[in-house]
């Protein structure tokens, strides 16, 4: 009876071992993934800012506030389209950057159309990829990192230059209580194109036939949660300019927008509170259970050889009677 019970704990033991790196590095690969429905909305300020104000006569003015609004919202239908192409799991987001002025007055509006792999993040390129309705081909990632970030460089995808170029791994620090890794990037000054959704009517073609051309810097920063790959936050030190500018504007450089845009306090405080539950999820695939099987296979393997020892011990003979 010992010895069976011996064989089916030794069993057991077997399958949770095996089990564990089976979790680990099959099924989580797999089953970790961004859901094609996901909708977010975040909220981000410059206080203060510098301004160029199409509604006051063309005048750079310092503001005590400047919004910018950015929401993801997944395209479910466009998904599975370029999946049954694809033949992976594909994520598409159609995303829109709305900057508002104090007033909450349209200063521009970007929308995007980003397609990536639902698991590695890594760019799909489908008929639609597109910023402000130009075709673009992305290399890298944007708006988010990979399920277990690694402590090293990326590339990452600017929507303003439509280039890509290496976002820098900066050290592991603390944030709001999750150990991050902190990334920076920095677009130099170059030449981009207009918004094609402007203030008062002003349109691309207007703006180039005076010969004015739009200039853009910054400086961008993000705290990532390696495990999840989810910004917690995001902060850029902005500047744009118009440049051959003196016919329209009056002058030769004029500041369209610059400051120090940060995440605000509220939607701070819910990425957090998402990025720390998604983060137990995932953490349940790649650690908490299969060192559980883990560690369960070894009690289960101690109980079968302890079993099975006491079952080969000899007994002992009873007393010879007269």
């Amino acid at each position: 009876m010992r010895r069976r019970a011996s064989l089916v704990l030794l069993a057991f033991a077997v399958f949770f071992t095996a089990l564990a790196p089976v979790l680990r590095w099959y099924a989580f690969p797999r089953l970790a993934k961004i859901p094609p429905s996901q909708y977010q909305e975040t909220v981000l300020e410059a206080k203060p800012a510098t301004l160029l104000d199409y509604h006051d006569g063309m005048k750079v003015k310092e503001v005590p506030k400047v919004t910018i609004v950015q929401t993801l919202k997944g395209n479910v239908e466009e998904s599975e389209k370029i999946e049954r192409d694809a033949g992976r799991d594909v994520v598409v987001w159609d995303a829109m950057a709305y900057l508002a002025d104090p007033e909450g007055r349209m200063v521009s509006q970007i929308p995007e159309r980003y397609i990536f792999d639902a698991h590695t993040q890594e760019p799909v390129h489908a008929t639609g990829e597109s910023v402000d309705g130009d075709a673009v081909r992305r290399e890298g990632i944007e708006f988010k990192w990979p399920f277990m970030t690694e402590k090293r460089d990326y590339q990452y995808f600017d929507a303003q230059t439509r280039t890509s170029a290496p976002i820098h791994y900066k050290g592991t620090r603390e944030f709001r209580g999750l150990e991050v890794y902190y990334f920076e990037q920095t677009i130099p000054w170059t030449q981009v194109a207009f918004p094609k959704k402007m203030p008062m009517g002003v349109t691309p073609k207007v703006a180039q036939s005076t010969g004015m051309t739009r200039w853009y810097t910054t400086k961008r920063m993000f705290w990532i949660e390696p495990v999840t790959g989810a910004p917690v936050n995001g902060e850029e030190i902005h500047r744009e300019e118009m440049r051959n500018a003196t016919k329209l504007l009056g002058k030769d450089r004029v500041t369209v927008f610059a400051g120090h845009v940060k995440m605000r306090e509220d939607y701070l405080d819910y990425t957090v509170g998402l990025v720390t539950d998604n983060r137990t999820k995932v953490l349940l695939m790649v650690s908490y259970l299969p060192w559980t099987f883990v560690v369960t296979g070894a009690g289960l393997l101690v109980l079968s050889l302890w079993l099975e020892a006491r079952g080969r011990r000899p007994v002992s003979a009873g007393p010879v009677s007269a």
